[in-house]
């Protein structure tokens, strides 16, 4: 009952930051309408999907991260640097209770600017849904969710201030985002270091396994083994770097992690 009300406290206190619900909820969906109009909603060459069609799912992947990696870290440095979370401790309240609220929080937070992301792209764009391919879409959100959200709170465990959390994960999210297609749309000019640095993190992981959710040009539900063709949808090797990512990443934020503000 604590976890919930705390969770819900969150909720709130998100809601009355504008810059936050901006970000977090609406930026995505405002690319996803800027970039159908900019490109077209055409065929994409060598690719064989339209715009929307691509778009919607990796925007969508965007707006998780956004909220369980950058919301999450820098939220989470705020309060610290405000004598928030120094004060949580002298409460009943368990720390375990406290983190896993705001980490469920932002959870719903990105939970919701996927589905609004998705319906809009149904509704607007014509975007198909493989509603065969949802339970592993599920799967692969929640998964991406978790290991995007211990990665945020290993980069505030890391870094002394919510400025320095803040530059950090805009400088380690945004590039990533450049090489992990879901600004830049895949084609067979793009230099070959581009996916291979990209598949280096998990976020490209999370993207591709969500997008080809919404491809036709993949077989299956995405539960099968990959075969050598790379014809069938299969989101296990990419649920293996993300959990791979998201543990070490919470090993690292429980070993480091401080309650109180550290002098710079």
């Amino acid at each position: 009952m604590m976890l919930v009300q705390e969770a819900i406290h969150q909720l709130r206190l998100f809601s009355r930051r504008p810059a936050a619900v901006f970000f977090v909820v609406a930026m995505p969906l405002v690319l996803l309408i800027v970039l159908t109009q900019l490109f077209g909603n055409e065929k994409i060459q060598g690719l064989g999907l339209n715009t929307a069609q691509f778009y919607t799912p990796a925007l969508a992947v965007f707006g998780v991260v956004m909220a369980c990696f950058t919301y999450l870290a820098v939220s989470t440095a705020t309060a610290r640097d405000l004598g928030i979370l120094k004060r949580v401790r002298g409460t009943p309240m368990p720390p375990w209770v406290y983190i896993c609220a705001r980490i469920m929080a932002v959870s719903v937070i990105a939970f919701a600017s996927l589905l609004l992301v998705i319906a809009t792209g149904a509704l607007a764009f014509g975007v198909e849904i493989i509603w065969e391919r949802a339970p592993a879409a599920a799967v692969v959100a929640i998964t991406g969710a978790l290991c995007f959200a211990s990665l945020g709170m290993m980069v505030t465990a890391l870094f002394r201030s919510s400025e320095t959390v803040q530059a950090a994960s805009s400088a380690a999210i945004m590039p990533l985002a450049f090489v992990s297609d879901i600004f830049v749309r895949p084609s067979t000019e793009t230099s070959e270091w581009v996916p291979f640095i990209g598949n280096m993190f998990p976020l490209r992981h999370f993207s591709i396994a969500f997008q080809q959710a919404f491809d036709y040009a993949y077989e299956g539900n995405g539960f099968a083994l990959p075969d050598a063709d790379g014809i069938v949808y299969s989101i296990l090797p990419h649920l293996g770097v993300m959990a791979i990512w998201g543990i070490g990443a919470a090993v690292v934020a429980t070993r480091y992690f401080r309650w109180e503000a550290r002098a710079i």
